[in-house]
């Protein structure tokens, strides 16, 4: 036995020991991830998070033991992200972590410190949610780094969605989905691919009959949105799934489709909603920024004190803009331009670095703020409204079919890593393969 499993074995019977004494149980290890655990304590304050969060959305829930397992399944695919992150050495630092605290303050119209105020008046721990924050950081951040360079966008791709855009007069369709997977072992043998089949089918049968999808999905779905009811929010074809988008192929609102079979399983889709987008004409932007990005030469406190002085110098009229940005920003396709970017669609950058345009006024300049590529200085320098130009459809053709890819490999860099992973779940409720 190995020390890390004599440790885990020791914890296993310390509630058994400490009963003796007191009627007060001590946590215990509820999961072994490779070298990581997950506590008793972390599967019920989940538990806790998401009854209470469906009692606010009047939502029904399965049982008890369907949405324990759920949740545990929820736990061993964040530790997987999490450890990823570890050995790449990826971490969020206080000083990223305040800034997205900012951004998040503005988005909603209110100061961090009113924020704050709003989360403890909800009865939870300031400390907790920042700490979840910098977790659901790391997990974005993980999953760009690992997921991005596994995807390729090609210019005939991007020619042909161009040209059904073009036919389409920018009409398309949302569709705002419900997913529930039966999932099949990697190499499933006839009596695993029938039981699962049967499964499926009677989920089909439950949903027909009227049943609750969010309910059944939780109770049911090996899908990536299980937790939240199976449900992908607001998506045309050209950005979901490849499965999803050949299914919903005249489909119209509450039709259900499937059982249909892939290598993952057998998929459900119910089309919850569907609504009209017309795009006749775009806000664009002109603007020009500074990027520097930390590094472990260049900390992310220094890196934002060089920003910080960039914005004075230039402020004072001791510095140009173009100069600053020629000298110092590590953004290549910009910096030769003196940091131009030229007229875009505001919605094609970065969130932090969309929503810091947003709220600036022509010529003035931000303070420095942090994006998944770095810290950032910008400047607005024109707005207009335009037409939907051939550049605009390009741009928009390469973003749906990114994001379509991005949802296909991110699913499948979770599987890998699952199936590569070493887990023991000590818990004689949880069945997933």
């Amino acid at each position: 036995m190995t020390p890390f499993k004599k440790l885990i074995t020791a914890l296993l019977t310390l509630t058994l020991c400490h009963g003796v004494a007191t009627a007060k149980p001590l946590d215990r290890v509820a999961v072994q991830i490779n070298e990581g655990i997950v506590l008793e304590s972390e599967i019920n304050n989940m538990l806790k998070t998401v009854k209470a969060n469906a009692q606010a959305a009047g939502q029904a829930l399965p049982s008890d033991k369907a949405l324990r397992t759920q949740v545990i399944e929820r736990l061993i695919m964040t530790r997987l992200q999490l450890q990823m992150a570890e050995r790449i050495g990826l971490h969020i630092g206080d000083l990223q972590l305040d800034q997205t605290i900012d951004n998040i303050a503005k988005e909603q119209n209110m100061t961090p410190e009113a924020m704050r105020e709003k989360v403890e008046a909800s009865g939870s721990s300031w400390s907790q949610y920042r700490e979840q924050l910098r977790e659901e950081i790391t997990l974005g951040e993980i999953q760009r780094i690992q997921v991005q360079r596994r995807i390729q966008v090609s210019p005939q791709e991007i020619n042909s969605l161009v040209k059904l855009i073009e036919e389409q007069g920018m009409q398309q369709v949302e569709y705002k989905i419900g997913h529930i997977l039966i999932e099949v072992p990697n190499t499933p043998t006839s009596e695993q691919l029938e039981s699962a089949k049967k499964r499926a089918d009677a989920v089909l049968n439950r949903l027909q009959e009227g049943g609750d999808f969010k309910q059944t999905a939780i109770a049911s779905s090996a899908g990536p949105k299980a937790l939240e009811g199976g449900i992908w929010d607001y998506m045309n074809i050209n950005e979901m799934p490849t499965l999803f988008a050949e299914l919903l192929t005249g489909a119209k609102t509450n039709d259900i489709i499937g059982p249909v079979r892939s290598g993952a399983g057998f998929h459900i889709i119910k089309v919850m909603d569907a609504r009209g987008l017309q795009t006749k004409e775009i806000d664009e932007v002109r603007s020009r920024h500074i990027l520097i990005k930390p590094s472990p030469i260049l900390s992310e406190e220094r890196a934002k004190a060089m920003l910080d002085k960039f914005v004075k110098e230039v402020r004072e009229g001791k510095a140009k803009f173009a100069d600053l940005a020629r000298q110092y920003s590590e953004d290549p396709g910009s910096a030769a331009k003196g940091g131009e970017l030229g007229w875009a669609d505001p919605s094609v950058y970065v969130p932090a670095f969309a929503q810091t345009l947003k709220s600036l006024k022509i010529d003035e300049i931000s303070d420095p703020f942090r994006s998944s590529h770095g810290w950032h200085i910008v400047q607005l320098e024109e707005k207009r409204k335009t037409d939907a130009t051939e550049q605009f459809n390009t741009n928009r053709a390469h973003q749906l079919i990114f994001r379509r890819k991005f949802n296909e490999e991110l699913q499948n860099w979770l599987d890998e890593m699952r199936a590569e992973a070493y887990i023991e779940v000590f818990d004689a409720d949880y069945n997933r393969g």
